[in-house]
C-alpha cells in the first residue's frame, strides 16, 4: 500500500499546501514536522517555480520568496530526507512539468523514491501527455495525482478510471486563492468519480474557512488549503510555525466529526 492511502484511513483527511523555501528550508522542516504532529493527514509541499500558472497571486509570491532565497530542487530533496528521518506523514509534491523535464523526469521520480516522497501532482500536465512521466511512477512507486475541475465534464470518468492515490478536485474555476462562496461543482465532480472508482476526492482550490471544510467534507473525503496558509507565512515569516500549527489544528478538529 502506497503511504498516500493512510491519509484517508482516519476520517476525513486535511492537507495543507505550503511552498517549500517560503521563507527559509528550515523553516519549511519545521512546519511539515509540526503540521504533521497537528494533525495534518498529507502535506502538500510546493516545489518553486519562476512561471506557476495554477497559482493565484499569493502562491506566487511565495514563489517568488522562495527562489530569492536561494531553495533549488536538491535542497529540497535532502529536506524531505531529513523529515523522513522523524516523520511518516504522507508527502506530495506539487510541480509544472517545466522543473521536472529541466532536471530529467526519471532522475526526479528516482530522486523523490529515495527521498521518501509519495505522490506527484502536476497541473499543467495534461491527462493526454502523462505517458512522458507515468512509466517513471510507476517503476518507482509514486502515485501521479490526477486532477479534475469542474471544464472537465465528459472526461471526468476517462481520468478517475486510471487515477492513483487521490483524486485532486479542483472547486472551482481559475487559480488558487481563498474564496467566499465554492459552488455545487465540486460535489457533482465527486460523485461523478466514484460512479467509476472508488478513490479518495479530496478538494482544493479556495477552501479557507472551518464551516467551509466541513461543507466540503460532508461529501469529499478531504480537503486541501494552501493559499489561506500560505498568507500565515507571509504575514509572520520566520514566526510563523505556531501560527501555522494552530490553524491547522483548528481545521482538522473542524472536520474530525464529519
Amino acid at each position: 500500500m502506497n503511504n498516500i492511502n493512510n491519509a484517508f484511513t482516519n476520517g476525513k483527511a486535511f492537507i495543507p499546501f505550503i511552498t517549500a523555501g517560503d521563507p527559509s528550508i528550515e523553516i519549511t522542516e519545521q512546519l511539515v514536522l509540526q503540521m504533521a504532529e497537528a494533525g495534518a493527514d498529507l502535506i502538500e509541499l510546493g516545489i518553486p517555480f519562476s512561471d506557476p500558472v495554477a497559482e493565484g497571486e499569493v502562491i506566487q509570491g511565495a514563489n517568488i520568496r522562495a527562489l530569492s532565497g536561494g531553495v533549488t530542487v536538491d535542497r529540497i530533496f535532502e529536506m524531505v530526507k531529513r523529515i523522513r528521518c522523524k516523520c511518516t506523514v504522507p508527502i506530495a509534491f506539487m510541480t509544472y512539468v517545466n522543473p521536472v523535464f529541466c532536471y530529467g523526469p526519471e532522475k526526479f521520480i528516482r530522486n523523490c523514491k529515495e527521498a521518501g516522497v509519495d505522490g506527484l501532482i502536476i497541473p499543467d500536465l495534461p491527462y493526454e501527455e502523462k505517458g512522458e512521466i507515468m512509466p517513471f511512477c510507476t517503476k518507482y512507486g509514486i502515485n501521479l495525482i490526477s486532477m479534475i475541475a469542474p471544464t472537465s465534464k465528459n472526461r471526468i470518468r476517462m481520468i478517475a478510471k486510471e487515477a492513483k492515490g487521490f483524486i485532486y478536485c479542483v472547486s472551482s474555476m481559475g487559480v488558487t486563492g481563498v474564496r467566499e462562496n465554492i459552488g455545487d461543482e465540486a460535489r457533482e465532480m465527486v460523485e461523478l468519480v466514484k460512479t467509476v472508482n472508488d478513490i479518495p476526492c479530496a478538494i482544493g482550490f479556495g477552501v479557507s474557512t472551518p464551516e467551509q471544510a466541513v461543507k466540503m467534507t460532508k461529501f469529499a473525503d478531504g480537503v486541501i488549503v494552501g493559499s489561506a496558509i500560505v498568507k500565515i507565512v507571509e504575514k509572520y515569516g520566520s514566526e510563523c510555525v505556531p501560527y501555522v500549527v494552530e490553524y491547522v489544528r483548528t481545521m482538522k478538529n473542524a472536520i474530525k466529526t464529519m
